[in-house]
Parts: structure tokens; C-alpha cells; sequence
């Protein structure tokens, strides 16, 4: 994990927030998977204008002062990102200040060194603010597209994580396994000018990827897209353990979860609801999961994972999730399946300006 010295944002190597969050500490951020979204007629739109509109979304998200900007990596026709570092890089060359990264890096089905070089070359273009989080992914389309069996599905992780790792010490790398040829002495470049690259694991709840997350000395952010967050504090319990018993860093933790701001519960809730509601149901067709209603949308939105409202519901729910899992980071996904590009702008800028003060103000309530 970097060790940032000359940013105000806190890096992997800080001390976790296990208790009450420095509120000027915790991290406020946003992520989209790139959703192709609809137009003003209901039509869909091209991914290539889909992408295009992430990169205004981005700026956007710069200038009102969010912390951490996240791209998607899919390769399917609902999602238009298939390659977030190049969606990245186009971003880094018209914002200034925000933190770029993604949301998640399918490293199972990529190449350790490639990914690293294509991430210290984001780093490079955007004046040190790129970070990477890795993952196994939840979709399975880049397994055979890229010729990976899934029966591979946990050593190709594993072999790999274990590969970037050592990757991120920027030196010779001797490393040997079963998923790629191994390297003898090899260095990677470019370097950093930091000297380490910002890296986080993305886990959805197994208490194995969490054990391997602070194993490999690597912030946890976890994915909580359903359910209430109380029942992720084992997890960060039990993470925080691990990484002292392995001897590590104290390390943060992040959470990364959907939701959607308007100015009214009323108007967000109107808003978001058709579109996510076909979006999971669209998924859940794939996975056997039940049909998504009305029914199921208000109890997540009350008490579950949802985080859908006016900017005081969503700043108190998003602040109540820090305080319960000690988080050092927020990251909102506010695009939601067909949601249309000027909703979503608009939430971009009710969270710049309206959320993310008043969650830093409420923390500091204590």
C-alpha cells in the first residue's frame, strides 16, 4: 500500500479507524461501472457515448471536491467499460486534484505486470493519483474471453495477487507459478514517483479473502450491495486482527455500496427506482436470484445497503456505516443500470457540495 507523505488523504499504511473516524480523514468517493445508461427518449445509449459521459461525470465529481474517482472493469453489453486504466487516463488529463483508481481490476483473468505497468503509467499521467483495486471479480466473462477455465478460479487469484505484490516493491522480482511464467530478477517499469502504488482487494464477504487481504499487507474495501453493514463488522474485526498477527501495517478499511441523491427521499427514490430495479432484475435472471420490488427497494433503502435519499438521509446513513465499521473510506456507486447521464450529474453534485460536508460535520459530532 502507498505511503503518500504529501497527500491529505489517508493511505493504506495509516492507522486504522477502528474507533469513531478522524472525520478529515475518512475519504469520500464515488465509482461507476459504466452503465449504459438511457437517453432524454428512453433509447439506449452507444457505450462510446456512455464512456464519454463517465469522463464529464468525473470532472464533475473533481470540482466539487469528492476524494476518490473509481471505474468498473466488465465485458459485457450492459456495462460499457472493458478497459477502466484508458478510461482513467483520459479523466486524469481533465481533473486536477481527485484520486483515480478502479473499481474493481479483474486481476484473475489479466496480467499481474501488465496491470501494474498500466497503473504506474496512470500514475505518472495524473501527478501521483492513481490507486488499483483488485478483485476476483463477480461476473465470469473474462474468464473465457480470455482463456481462463473457472475450475482456476481461486490459485489464479491467488497466484497472481501474490505476483502484484511483489510487484508493488518496485524492485527485481523473482516469482515463480502454476498461472503465468515465472520471472527471475525482472524489474517493471515505469516506476512511481511515490515508490508504491495505492492498493486495495475488493472482497464481498469471505472470511478467506479477508485473512488473504491482510496477509498481503493490502487495504480491504468491501462490496456491500445488499443487507445491513452490521453484518460486515466480523469482517473488519477479524481483518484487523489478521493484519497484526501477520505482522503488518495498521491498514484501512473502505466500503463501497449504491445509492443515488436528489433533493428530496421522495424524488431520488422516484428517480432511481426503475432503473435499478431492472438492473437487478436483468442479473438475477443470470443467477437465479428472486424478482426485485417495490417492497424489497424500501426496506433497503431504510435499513439495508441502499443509500438513496435526500443529502441529510444519505450524509447520515453514510455516516452511521463509517462509525459502525471504523471505515476509512466511502466510495458511492451512483450509477444505477439505465439511470440517465443529467440524474446522475446531478446527484454527482448534491454529493460534492451537500453529502460529503455534512458527513464530515456529523463525525465530528461524534
Amino acid at each position: 500500500m502507498s505511503d503518500d507523505t504529501t497527500s491529505p488523504h489517508p493511505t493504506p499504511s495509516g492507522t486504522p479507524p477502528t474507533g469513531a473516524p478522524d472525520p478529515a480523514a475518512v475519504e469520500l468517493g464515488l465509482d461507476t461501472f459504466g452503465d449504459v445508461t438511457a437517453g432524454p427518449d428512453g433509447t439506449l445509449l452507444s457505450g462510446a457515448r456512455t464512456i464519454r459521459d463517465v469522463v464529464e461525470e468525473a470532472e464533475l465529481a473533481d470540482q466539487v471536491g469528492v476524494d476518490f474517482f473509481g471505474v468498473g472493469e466488465h465485458h459485457r453489453a450492459d456495462f460499457a467499460v472493458s478497459a477502466p486504466e484508458v478510461v482513467l487516463a483520459g479523466i486524469a488529463t481533465r481533473t486536477s486534484r481527485i484520486r483515480l483508481g478502479s473499481a474493481v481490476t479483474v486481476l484473475s483473468s489479466d496480467d499481474p505486470v501488465r496491470v501494474f505497468e498500466r497503473f504506474s503509467t496512470l500514475d505518472a499521467l495524473s501527478g501521483g493519483r492513481a490507486e488499483v483495486i483488485l478483485g476476483r471479480g463477480s461476473f465470469i466473462e473474462s474468464f473465457p474471453l480470455f482463456g481462463y477455465d473457472l475450475a482456476d478460479y481461486e490459485v489464479l487469484f491467488e497466484e497472481k495477487l501474490d505476483l502484484f505484490v511483489r510487484l508493488l516493491d518496485e524492485g527485481p522480482v523473482t516469482w515463480s507459478g502454476t498461472t503465468r511464467p515465472g520471472l527471475t530478477d525482472q524489474e517493471v517499469w515505469p516506476k512511481t514517483e511515490g515508490g508504491r502504488l495505492r492498493t486495495w482487494v475488493g472482497v464481498g464477504g469471505s472470511p478467506e479473502s479477508v485473512v488473504r487481504t491482510a496477509r498481503h499487507g493490502l487495504g480491504l474495501m468491501l462490496a456491500i450491495i445488499g443487507g445491513e453493514p452490521e453484518r460486515f463488522r466480523p469482517y473488519v474485526d477479524l481483518y484487523h486482527r489478521a493484519v497484526e498477527e501477520f505482522g503488518n501495517p495498521a491498514l484501512p478499511v473502505g466500503v463501497h455500496s449504491p445509492g443515488h441523491v436528489a433533493e428530496t427521499d421522495e424524488q431520488a427514490q422516484e428517480e432511481v427506482y426503475e432503473h435499478f430495479a431492472a438492473m437487478n432484475n436483468r442479473i438475477g435472471r443470470e443467477r437465479g436470484w428472486p424478482a426485485y420490488h417495490r417492497g424489497r427497494f424500501a426496506h433497503d433503502v431504510r435499513d439495508g445497503s441502499l443509500y438513496v435519499g435526500s443529502p441529510e438521509t444519505v450524509a447520515r446513513k453514510i455516516a452511521r456505516t463509517v462509525r459502525l465499521l471504523g471505515a476509512g473510506r466511502f466510495d458511492l456507486k451512483y450509477s444505477a443500470g439505465t439511470l440517465p447521464h443529467a440524474a446522475m450529474l446531478r446527484s454527482i453534485e448534491l454529493y460534492g457540495t451537500q453529502v460529503v460536508p455534512r458527513v464530515r460535520e456529523l463525525l465530528a459530532e461524534g
